[in-house]
């Protein structure tokens, strides 16, 4: 039997596929970037074509450039930027708009009227969710309000909906799938999270055609082969995940407690939470957190509770294209190091609004503290900086307020790579922080589901075996020194979300 899984790796900026081997090392990989589309402010979205088309040129790059012929290729597992919702025909696959990406706010206004009703609490006991424009239901409403006859063509079974695992999917099987995941459909305000079903509840609320939405499978499960025109041969697609939970099964935390935080375009921080559903109350003592499906794997379910940064990576990605600051962001780490210090200046990337714990839609990015001797380095340093304190905001409402302890946090993704971020991040946590031997632990994730669907690994502790870390930092700031550096980042906040 072949021993190679190819990951499809489809995210906010790239799309990017990797193959591994049957010791779950890269092998070769190939990526593309996808194109932004911003018609208004607080508008974000992608064209499903290209994100389709984008998923196969990568694929095939990437078995060529691993010298092997599709046939090599034992299985796909495909991770998937989460919420970023898509509408498209039934009998022809045209999608009928753009996706409207997780990022995009223009549903804020109906999310706020929902949250001053009746459903608040039913939907936070049900779906583990906060009422946010972040999730795909009232995405999915404004589509639906806004194609012609969009409701009645929803209504007649004319139009599919899917986030971008299903989307995938239906194009790479030519469509004759139309399923998602457990963790995706998990991240769409209309899966009862407790018996991992669409609730008819929800679909009600939220006025979703139960006609349109697609199969819930597992995270490692059959969801048939591609269509043999795509490859030149049918490849069994044998697991699909969000992208943050593929990676916290790429960072092997299997226990309950075990915690890790991607670094991409946000900042995504999981939790293993054990076989319950982990929902909190609505209301006072609220913190904000997601209850969600870490992953599924045959009839073991692990639930995780979540917090979401919505920019990290994407601010460095704003100095060097909004503000021209500097020319790469490998560059960084040094240029914070030379700053010495954050000389007060405090960068709070509320570019969408802020996510968990806080929950400020409306908060505004803004960049305080600065004086005549405010250099570039300052405000790079305190735009890295933001990162590490975002993810704390997130590990101490996980934790109670506690966020130093001996149990790592395991780190991936683009600022895993610089050494200033997480260093930053274990003195601000105090606890210390593993960096993945694998940077891509989102494809890695994909990649051992996919291998755990056709059995080349056959349980947990076999993939924990191959799990490694590339570098381990340690705390060495003191606690005064922490605890002022987050006190200026708290009142930074304040005043970000003041300006409401």
């Amino acid at each position: 039997m072949p021993e190679h899984i190819l990951a499809i790796d489809q995210g906010t900026t790239s799309t990017r596929a990797i193959v591994f081997d049957s010791t779950a090392t890269p092998v070769a990989s190939a990526q593309v970037e996808l194109s932004q589309h911003f018609p208004q402010p607080g508008w974000v979205e992608h064209d499903p074509i290209e994100i389709a088309e984008a998923a196969v040129s990568v694929a095939k790059q990437a078995i060529g450039r691993a010298q092997l012929a599709p046939e090599d290729i034992a299985a796909i597992g495909i991770a998937n930027q989460r919420e970023t919702t898509i509408i498209w025909e039934r009998d022809t696959g045209r999608p009928v708009a753009n996706a409207i990406v997780w990022q995009d706010r223009r549903t804020a206004e109906i999310c706020a009227d929902i949250s001053r009703g009746k459903h608040v609490r039913d939907i936070r006991q049900v779906t583990g969710l906060v009422v946010d424009a972040y999730f795909s239901a009232t995405k999915l409403m404004w589509l639906l309000a806004t194609i012609p006859d969009g409701q009645q063509r929803a209504e007649a079974g004319e139009l599919c909906f899917g986030t971008v695992d299903s989307w995938l999917l239906w194009r790479l099987t030519n469509g004759a799938i139309h399923a998602t995941d457990a963790t995706n459909a998990s991240r769409t305000m209309l899966l009862n999270l407790h018996d991992l079903q669409w609730d008819p509840e929800m679909l009600d609320l939220f006025d979703i055609p139960e006609a349109m939405l697609p199969e819930v499978r597992g995270s490692a499960d059959d969801y048939g082969v591609t269509e043999k025109s795509v490859f030149g041969t049918e490849i069994p697609i044998t697991a699909m995940a969000g992208d943050q939970h593929a990676a916290l099964y790429g960072q092997a935390c299997f226990k309950n407690g075990q915690i890790k935080c991607t670094y991409g375009t946000g900042a995504f921080v999981l939790a293993n939470r054990g076989s319950t559903p982990p929902i909190q109350q609505s209301g006072p003592g609220d913190t904000g957190l997601l209850a969600t499906l870490g992953f599924q794997v045959g009839s073991k379910k692990h639930y995780a509770i979540e917090g979401s940064v919505f920019v990290t990576g994407a601010t460095v990605q704003w100095l060097r294209d909004g503000l021209g600051i500097i020319s790469n962001p490998a560059e960084t780490s040094d240029m914070a190091l030379m700053a010495g210090s954050n000389e007060g200046v405090y960068f709070v990337p509320a570019f969408v609004g802020l996510g968990a714990p806080h929950w400020q839609p409306y908060a505004t990015a803004s960049i305080t503290g600065m004086t005549r001797g405010t250099t570039r380095h300052h405000i790079v340093r305190a735009a890295l900086e933001s990162t590490a304190f975002q993810v704390k905001d997130v590990v101490g409402a996980m934790e109670g307020g506690r966020t130093n302890s001996n149990q790592p946090l395991r780190a991936d993704g683009g600022q895993s790579n610089n050494p200033f971020v997480m260093q930053f991040q274990a003195d601000i946590l105090d606890r210390p922080v593993e960096v993945a031997g694998v940077a891509e632990t989102t494809a890695l994730g994909a990649a051992f589901l996919a291998g755990r669907g056709i059995g080349l690994w056959r349980s947990e502790n076999e993939v924990n075996s191959l799990w490694q870390a590339s570098a381990r930092y340690e705390p060495s700031i003191s606690e005064s020194e922490r605890t002022s550096l987050y006190a200026g980042w708290l009142d930074a906040v304040r005043r970000s979300s003041s300006t409401i």
